[in-house]
């Protein structure tokens, strides 16, 4: 039987195994997880290049 990998959460860098008793992977607790998120949602972390949609356009009907 092969080990589980052992992985660390993109959050806070905690090392866990990569099994079913973190339900959350690939961050080791929901506390990450939402961490991570809010960081998307407040635009804290992006990727970069132009937008895919004309802001100014949004709302118009074609």
């Amino acid at each position: 039987m092969n080990k589980p990998a052992i992985v660390n959460c993109p959050t806070c860098d905690t090392k866990f195994e990569w099994t079913e008793a973190f339900p959350f992977r690939p961050f080791c607790t929901d506390r990450c997880k939402q961490i991570d998120f809010g960081d998307w949602a407040t635009e804290r972390f992006s990727i970069a290049g132009e937008p895919c949609l004309d802001p100014s356009k949004l709302g118009e009907e074609e």
